[in-house]
């Protein structure tokens, strides 16, 4: 845990939020407010509300940094319809993801991009876990008495070996931005079913392996997030503020891999 008892966790939602009635249902939504540096760069789009309905049907809607709470609930009413009909869509489409089953065919993740898994059996071949040409490749020497729970154990092993080494070549680009911090953390990788990542109050990250399957980009958002507990060691003003010092676009970062998480965490 973080010395918050929170860290980067999963799905959580972002500072402000917004609510509408819709007939007799209530939409809550996500506010994400664009930094005023993005205005500068991109007028035209940077004045729009951009709203998001996620697979796990939260409701995102990106702002002006300036935009008024009331222009907000305006933009979310006019498009109240489509956004409700998108909630019962993902609601039926995503009652739950199916157990992965481990067999030729199957979408594994890593690095932010999908990857069809083909299991190849060849008893001249050693046991190996390969990346190759847009496929995960799984070689197996023979057919095993358990097949799926060897092929989940090598692929675990796999992703815990490729998460150490990615882990650690992020850290090492993130360190720079974090000027509070005058060494190398030590981090470990730790399977977290609701946190991507924590800090101890000694300042030891843990980093969950799942965390692998995102882009590099999340992983760094994560990092930062953690990195940023060890000068701030709870969820405070300056703690968010220090965060959106590091990396300004933090949110939107945040909410690409909130709308992954479920798929990222199955197996």
């Amino acid at each position: 845990m973080s010395s918050s008892g929170m860290g980067a966790e999963i799905c959580t939602h972002t500072q402000e939020r917004g609510v509408l009635a819709y007939g007799d249902d209530v939409i809550h939504y996500d506010i994400i407010r664009r930094s005023e540096h993005q205005a500068s760069t991109d007028t035209a789009k940077a004045r729009k509300v951009l709203i998001k309905v996620h697979p796990d049907q939260r409701v995102v809607a990106t702002v002006p940094y300036d935009a008024t709470e009331q222009s907000i609930q305006k933009a979310i009413a006019k498009r109240a319809r489509w956004i409700w009909k998108n909630i019962q869509d993902f609601a039926r489409q995503h009652e739950y993801v199916l157990p992965k089953q481990y067999i030729s065919g199957e979408t594994q993740f890593y690095l932010g991009k999908r990857y069809v898994l083909k299991v190849i059996l060849d008893d001249e071949l050693t046991p190996a876990v390969k990346l190759s040409r847009g496929k995960l490749n799984v070689t197996l020497a023979k057919k095993p008495e358990n097949q799926t729970k060897v092929i989940k154990g090598m692929l675990d092993s796999w992703y815990q070996y490729r998460a150490k080494v990615i882990f650690q070549e992020r850290l090492h680009a993130m360190l720079p931005r974090a000027t509070w911090e005058e060494g190398i953390p030590s981090f470990r990788i730790m399977a977290m079913k609701k946190q991507w990542g924590s800090c101890s109050k000694q300042g030891l990250l843990m980093l969950n392996p799942h965390l692998v399957k995102a882009s590099k980009e999340c992983i760094d958002y994560v990092i930062l997030h953690e990195l940023c507990h060890i000068a701030e060691h709870n969820h405070s003003e300056k703690f968010w503020r220090l965060l959106t010092q590091v990396m300004p676009n933090w949110k939107e970062v945040k909410a690409k891999l909130d709308d992954m998480a479920e798929l990222y965490l199955n197996g």
